[in-house]
Formats: C-alpha cells, structure tokens, sequence
C-alpha cells in the first residue's frame, strides 16, 4: 500500500491568527498518536512585515485506511467544527499519492 500525503493551508482572518493557531496546534499530539500517522509538522508563513498570513499541515499517513481512522477521530471533528469561524476562506486540502518518493 502506497503512504498518503496530505498538505492542507489555512488562511486566518486576520484578527483570528492566535485563535486559528491554537486550534491547529492542539491536533498535534493526538495525531501524531494516532497508530497509522508517520509524520505531522505544522507551519507558518509571514509577509514582509511579519505578519501571519496562512498556516500549513505536512501529513504522511501509512495508507489511506490511516487517513480514514483519523478523519473520523474526535479531535479531528472537534477541530473541524471549531477552525470555520477563524477563517478567511475554506481549508485547502490536497491529498498525494506518490509517484516517486523517498
């Protein structure tokens, strides 16, 4: 079974930055528990005057049934229906099957 790739970009209202980061940050370690994740890391980006403008998840799972375990975990549906209102607009999500990795 091939791993699955997950990026997903959040883009806060502006005044919803710390909010919109505290949510995402407390899906760290349940997610990083959870049996069928390999990998978990959280990201910011700024502009030039430093101010946050999206945040990113980096997730590898084992295969997709890991992917499917933990989209229906508690902390993830929590999670998901408490972002929605920090948010400028909807979560991107892209999901990557390898072609060719390592």
């Amino acid at each position: 079974m091939s791993k699955i790739i997950v990026l997903a970009s959040f883009y806060p209202k502006r005044d919803k930055d710390n909010e919109a980061k505290e949510i995402i940050t407390s899906m760290i370690n349940p997610t990083r528990a959870e049996e069928g994740n390999e990998l978990y890391n959280f990201f910011e980006e700024k502009n030039n005057e430093g101010i946050i403008t999206s945040f990113h998840l980096f997730e590898i799972y084992k295969d997709s049934a890991a992917l499917d375990f933990h989209r229906n975990t508690s902390h993830y549906k929590n999670y998901r229906s408490k972002i929605v209102d920090s948010l400028e607009k909807p979560i991107e999500v892209k999901v990557l099957n390898s072609i060719d990795s390592v």
